[in-house]
């Protein structure tokens, strides 16, 4: 990050909030003229700094508002079940994200689900015929209070 200027950071946050900004909107939001912000935002994006574009759907009218998190306890955690785990989480459309934690489980899943009982199908159905599960642990979402997506840069 020592190599990002104030400008930079500047053009990273107008494009986190909104990446379809114009380049003549994202220069008017940094004092640029449109060349340089083109410049900067394509280094910022060759090196790094941005991976990807992409739109946040709204889950509600996809009927996928039931989101729950999920631990996960492997009864034998090694590099083998561990990538076999991992390979699995990746394939699976219902499963949003995926984290190797630490602490009384080993994974944390965030799954969308159309209801309880699609997730209840979920777990009997999906989850449940991983062979190396140990136990699973579900918390609902009640209400989302805050989901910002975006770095604090």
């Amino acid at each position: 990050m020592d190599q990002l200027d104030a400008i930079d950071l500047k053009i990273l946050r107008e494009m986190q909030g909104n990446c379809r900004l114009t380049m003549k909107e994202l220069a008017m939001k940094v004092n640029l003229s449109t060349t340089p912000v083109f410049e900067r935002l394509k280094r910022l994006e060759k090196e790094g700094y941005i991976s990807r574009y992409a739109a946040q759907l709204n889950a509600e009218r996809l009927n996928m508002g039931f989101v729950v998190f999920c631990n996960v306890k492997l009864q034998c955690m090694n590099s083998m079940s561990a990538n076999m785990f991992t390979e699995k989480m990746k394939a699976i459309s219902e499963v949003a994200e995926c984290y190797n934690v630490s602490g009384r489980f080993d994974y944390l899943l965030k799954i969308y689900a159309s209801s309880m009982k699609h997730y209840r199908d979920f777990v009997l159905n999906t989850l449940g015929m991983i062979e190396n599960i140990a136990s699973i642990e579900s918390s609902f979402v009640m209400a989302q209070i805050k989901a910002d997506s975006g770095l604090p840069i």
